[in-house]
């Protein structure tokens, strides 16, 4: 079966880079894939499906049946783009200025596509159903999945268990990476607005110095991490938007500060954004000032299901061969696949796309991220043996 699937993933490997360099000249941003979502409908009518339905607006979900009837799992690619202008010079960069394929989904819809098509020329030889999930919104809280979720994708029938993979830079090309157990960070935004009282900064005395409170408050809030956070819990919080719009001799009146708080752990996720919303009050009414906070909760932390990676391991073992597996170590990345991971049986895993020899190292999205196609035969192949093999 190994060889065949491989067989299959070659023959199917040159029109999937069609289908990826179509999508990577055309992005669209998350809740508005419109297109694309056209688009990738139209190439799902080419193939022999069991059934093909729109799930919410932009979302897609085709349906496989084996031959005989059986397990269910579901596949899942993201579709959509990111706010970057592209920087690279190659023939299909970016047709929307300012919008960019930089995190790899062009390449995993165009996959997902070829695993569907090995599917179905395999239909005789395996027994149970595959959904594929084309999933819209992945990089914008709150995210597509939730939707897709209420759009019952996993029901009727419902999915033993859910799979993805997500391209990776920084693993060389032909090498696969997993992780069991906690893999991906929960993902939350913070704002807050100081208000205090702008003027000459000659005549500080006069004035509420929202800069200064902002100041302190940046430091403070790193003790959250550094002294109530458990040292086994992973945890970041980091600020990378600081808006003052005073001058060198003017106070503003105000300074927003934004930022992002990602944990590995649900409870400590709720206690730790109180604990910056308590800090933020408490720090600015000490200083004679107001503030105003705004927490956007995003995704949960993802969990990868132990039964199923060590399978699934084991799998990438016996279809790329061992040195070729690597162990993944915690990302602190955020992923709204793990909404899945929350309800059912789970794996997300990695695939390297990276060449030295290439110069393709840049990372996920940076303005000139790029992958080595030749990762895309590999990632078709490997997910429908997976795919098959955990039918059985």
């Amino acid at each position: 079966m190994v060889e065949q699937i491989k067989g299959l993933s070659h023959k199917y490997w040159r029109s999937s880079v069609d289908i990826r360099r179509y999508l990577h000249s055309h992005p669209e941003l998350s809740f508005n894939e419109n297109k694309t979502s056209q688009y990738i409908e139209s190439e799902l009518r080419k193939l022999s499906l069991d059934g093909l339905s729109r799930v919410d607006q932009n979302g897609l979900l085709g349906t496989i049946h084996g031959k005989c009837s059986g397990k269910t799992i579901l596949l899942r690619a993201d579709i959509d783009a990111l706010p970057i202008l592209e920087e690279n010079q190659h023939g299909f960069v970016s047709k929307n200025p300012g919008v960019m394929h930089a995190c790899g989904h062009d390449a995993h819809t165009s996959m997902l596509i070829a695993v569907g098509k090995i599917l179905c020329d395999l239909k005789e030889h395996w027994n149970g159903t595959v959904k594929l999930l084309f999933q819209p919104a992945e990089e914008k809280i709150p995210g597509g999945a939730p939707l897709m979720i209420k759009g019952g994708v996993l029901e009727n029938p419902k999915p033993l268990s859910v799979i993805g993979q997500h391209v990776k830079p920084e693993l060389e090309v032909g090498k696969v990476g997993v992780k069991s157990g906690k893999f991906m960070a929960s993902s939350d935004e913070i704002y807050i607005k100081f208000i205090g009282k702008g003027g000459h900064g000659a005549m500080p005395d006069h004035c509420i110095d929202p800069v200064l409170i902002a100041g302190h408050f940046l430091v403070a809030a790193q003790q959250i991490v550094s002294r109530n956070a458990n040292p086994k819990i992973p945890t970041v919080l980091s600020f990378g938007r600081i808006v003052g719009n005073g001058a060198t001799n003017v106070i503003p009146d105000s300074v927003i500060l934004e930022g992002t708080l990602r944990t590995l752990d649900e409870e400590w996720r709720k206690e730790a954004l109180q604990n910056v919303k308590k800090l933020a009050i408490g720090l600015v009414e000490s200083m004679g000032g107001k503030c105003e906070v705004d927490i956007a909760h995003g995704y949960p932390f993802l969990q990868n299901n132990e039964v199923l990676s060590s399978n699934l391991k084991k799998g990438m073992e016996e279809y790329m061969s061992p040195e070729n597996v690597v162990d993944e170590d915690i990302w602190m990345a955020a992923e709204d696949f793990a909404y899945y991971s929350h309800l059912l049986p789970s794996c997300f895993y990695l695939l390297g796309v990276g060449n030295e020899k290439k110069n393709i190292t840049s990372g996920l999205h940076t303005p000139t991220f790029d992958i080595d196609e030749g990762a895309m035969e590999t990632g078709a192949g490997l997910m429908a043996f997976l795919a098959i093999r955990e039918l059985k």
